[in-house]
């Protein structure tokens, strides 16, 4: 009795000790599991706080081998095709620096033995051999200009040969000043200058420029027509890495005037309105396919009847959020020669209409060239841009418009 009775309390023991083994290795599996997906957890919460989107550093993935197997060089997600709309961009997701450091740009030169290619003409083959290169470095840039609250941003094409308009805009229109504590900042945008003596000669000029004023960018590749659409895409890029704060920008041509009284009138009546891409829409527009036309495009090119909506380059408005999704945006489509119709298409893929408004004289104020319309300071007091103007005309007609004015009453356009 008393042998089988500890042969019963032996049983007891080693089962319960096989239960201890048992619970013991389960607990310790179940630490190892959920170990990764706390650490995964912690590491993205790390990664907001310093800028990088959760899921997107790659020595991150190269350290937990159970959950993805990446090679030595895992490439960050390129944003997805043009047909699906880009995800809203958050401060957190946005690069604090611009990360293009070198131009390694060579001619594509499959195209050279297709047959659409061989009909192009010259300057269009030149287009086309180098459309895939998207992004150059800096040669001039202000990190800091949205540094704060900005409430609008003036962001102004130009070249390196025209100073003079730079001028007389700084000391008009585009003057940098705070309006009921809303802060307005300027920008001039600026390529290389095409001509070998120009570049001698206007760059040393502008980078003196840019150390007085401090509101010049420019970027390493050659102004051009075609590169104006460079121009768009290049800015687009720079607003998402700098400027997480700004609430509307306006765009335009460094020969327009333009009233920022107007333009903060028409955005407190529009500030509940998202999306805001406002201009000289144009609707149904064809492509010119006469060659002696500056806006001729080949049928190769673009063989569609009709462009999509678009504002003229000469002046529009937009808020900073539609900014942000349309550089997305502009990375995915294949550049287009004219650059006002590629934002265009742009928006087209946002689903996003652009509003036609009759403040907006991009094409001058009637069509006649010789009208004195063109030149009635009252017409311009109610405008919010009007295009085409010298930097004599611009200056003559500032001081008028903001001089002690009598006009019957102002057109109720705004």
């Amino acid at each position: 009795m008393y042998s089988r009775d500890r042969w019963r309390v032996y049983k007891r023991v080693c089962f319960m000790f096989f239960l201890a083994v048992v619970a013991l290795t389960v607990v310790q599996r179940g630490n190892i599991n959920m170990g990764a997906p706390f650490e995964l957890q912690r590491q993205a919460r790390m990664d907001a706080s310093v800028g990088v989107e959760p899921g997107l550093r790659n020595d991150f993935y190269l350290g937990i081998k159970t959950f993805w197997k990446a090679g030595k060089h895992l490439a960050v997600p390129k944003p997805q095709a043009a047909t699906k709309q880009p995800s809203m961009i958050t401060k957190e997701s946005s690069p604090r620096i611009w990360d293009v450091t070198s131009t390694n740009c060579t001619a594509n030169l499959n195209l050279s033995s297709q047959d659409w290619f061989v009909g192009l003409e010259q300057h269009f083959k030149q287009f086309m051999l180098y459309r895939h290169c998207r992004y150059f470095p800096m040669i001039l840039n202000h990190p800091g200009k949205c540094a704060g609250d900005i409430y609008l941003l003036m962001v102004i094409k130009s070249v390196a040969t025209q100073h003079d308009r730079r001028e007389v805009i700084r000391k008009t229109w585009g003057k940098e000043q705070v309006v009921d504590g809303k802060r307005v900042k300027l920008l001039f945008l600026l390529a290389k200058p095409p001509s070998e003596e120009e570049r001698v000669n206007h760059q040393k000029l502008v980078e003196y420029e840019d150390q007085i004023y401090g509101d010049i960018l420019q970027w390493d590749f050659l102004d051009s027509f075609f590169n104006l659409t460079l121009k768009e895409t290049h800015f687009l890029k720079w607003f998402h890495t700098y400027c997480p704060n700004v609430q509307y920008i306006f765009k335009g041509d460094d020969d327009v005037f333009v009233s920022v009284e107007n333009i903060f009138e028409y955005l407190e009546s529009t500030k509940h309105v998202e999306n805001l891409f406002v201009g000289d829409v144009i609707f149904k527009a064809r492509p010119i396919r006469k060659k002696e036309n500056k806006y001729y495009i080949p049928q190769a090119l673009y063989n569609k009847t009709l462009y999509p909506p678009y504002a003229g380059g000469g002046g529009f408005l937009m808020d900073g959020p539609l900014a942000r999704r349309l550089y997305w945006v502009a990375d995915t489509l294949e550049l287009y020669p004219i650059d006002d119709v590629f934002l265009g298409m742009c928006l087209e893929v946002l689903q996003v209409t652009p509003i036609k408004h009759n403040a907006f004289k991009t094409f001058g104020l009637v069509k006649n060239k010789n009208s004195k319309m063109n030149r009635e300071p009252c017409f311009f007091r109610s405008m919010i841009v009007v295009h085409k103007l010298l930097p004599s005309d611009l200056m003559d007609m500032w001081n008028l418009v903001n001089s002690d004015l009598v006009c019957s009453q102002k057109v109720e356009i705004l």
